[in-house]
């Protein structure tokens, strides 16, 4: 789908956390309908390597990438040698700057600030010099607690990622009033759903899990207290329509992505049963992330529909349907195999 009249043909975009969830969608789009666009994927793709909290360090997977045609490098944010060398080989129009330790539950403080702020500041720098329009993974866990809908401008992270993200969007607004010749967005992510979540392991969308579960015909387990859980969920499609309708915008700044609906753990469920035709009974379970969880999120997208002409186009019972063949096709590949 064409969402404006940039013609990405011709042009040179670097993704960075490629073959992660939304990088790969991102990558997909830009080959399928700008097909003489020239795409590099950068990804520091998975090993075994854990954190402290037992998950994976890096979520990137190969077969996020199966069918690409562009180019895949392989390194690390922090490394400043491939980020040298992608400065000196390439001449970018535009950065999708998607790569980051985005696991909420990390520990790592030090390992988070360096990799999401510092390392994203050295790209930042990449943009500058190639007068190329940045667009970066912002998140919508720089709100914590805040009141819903959340505003930007009454941020209260209660987790090191949601601080380094904040920390992104201050150092954005610093350069984007110094490099007036190029445009800086932060797209504040609220939670996503969609294709190629899968291999985000335990951190993938509740909607996935949910729908695997019963897949399996058990029951679904889910947090006590779901039905006040309350979260802003939106589909992977109107994701990369924010993407692209940040490449160029009225305006830099940090914006909401989202529906601007809250909806709860028990509705995903509901929706779920109905187009499986289950009617499993809910199994629940203590929830052990609490102080560090967001029990309610709802973006206020006015100023992204007014800056961006951004306009959800998937509730989530669309989205759930759109997404479901998925569910379905990964769970067959990889979870019965």
């Amino acid at each position: 789908m064409i969402y404006n009249d940039i013609d990405f043909n011709n042009k040179t975009v670097l993704i960075t956390g490629g073959a992660g969830f939304i990088g790969s969608n991102l990558a997909f789009y830009f080959q399928e309908t700008f097909p003489e666009c020239k795409v590099i994927v950068l990804d520091l793709f998975r090993s075994s390597e854990v954190l402290s909290n037992g998950n994976l360090k890096s979520f990137g997977h190969y077969k996020n990438l199966i069918g690409f045609n562009g180019i895949v490098i392989s390194g690390d944010i922090n490394d400043k040698h491939i980020l040298t060398q992608l400065e000196n080989d390439y001449k970018f129009d535009y950065i999708y700057h998607q790569a980051a330790i985005s696991d909420t539950t990390v520990l790592e403080q030090n390992l988070m600030i360096k990799t999401n702020v510092n390392a994203y500041e050295d790209i930042l720098k990449i943009a500058i010099k190639h007068d190329a329009n940045m667009i970066y993974a912002s998140s919508g866990a720089t709100y914590g607690d805040a009141p819903g809908p959340q505003t930007v401008g009454n941020e209260s992270p209660n987790n090191v990622y949601g601080f380094s993200k904040l920390m992104m969007d201050k150092m954005s607004a610093i350069y984007a009033k110094e490099n007036t010749n190029i445009s800086i967005v932060g797209l504040r992510y609220f939670n996503v759903y969609g294709k190629n979540e899968f291999f985000k392991n335990k951190t993938a969308s509740m909607i996935l899990q949910f729908g695997h579960q019963l897949l399996k015909k058990n029951a679904p387990r889910l947090f006590e207290g779901s039905d006040k859980i309350l979260r802003d969920f939106v589909f992977i499609e109107d994701i990369i329509q924010a993407n692209i309708l940040a490449s160029k915008p009225s305006v830099s700044g940090v914006f909401n992505v989202g529906t601007g609906v809250a909806r709860s753990f028990e509705d995903i469920v509901d929706i779920l049963q109905y187009e499986l035709g289950t009617d499993f009974d809910k199994f629940y379970i203590e929830n052990p992330y609490v102080g560090q969880y967001q029990f309610f999120t709802q973006a206020n997208i006015e100023s992204t529909m007014k800056a961006l002409k951004y306009s959800p186009r998937f509730s989530l019972e669309d989205g759930i349907r759109k997404y479901l063949p998925d569910i379905k096709k990964v769970f067959e590949k990889e979870v019965c195999k």
